[in-house]
């Protein structure tokens, strides 16, 4: 299982930070607007069920688990 990001979608609204805060974290970026950080892109099966919540929870659906 692989998580990414759509970063030009993501507004970091913090959705997924606040349920999976071990594998999600927003920042800043150059330009001064926040985005997600992604702390663990292959995270362990036995998270799945955390990780699949967090990522549909993104109002703007800018992350994607795969595999």
């Amino acid at each position: 299982m692989r998580i990414s990001v759509d970063r030009p979608r993501c507004e970091g609204l913090g959705m997924c930070e606040s349920m999976a805060p071990d594998h999600f974290e927003v920042v800043e970026d150059d330009a001064g607007n926040e985005t997600v950080d992604i702390l663990v892109p292959e995270p362990d099966p036995a998270d799945r069920d955390l990780v699949h919540a967090a990522v549909q929870s993104c109002p703007v659906l800018a992350l994607t688990l795969t595999g």
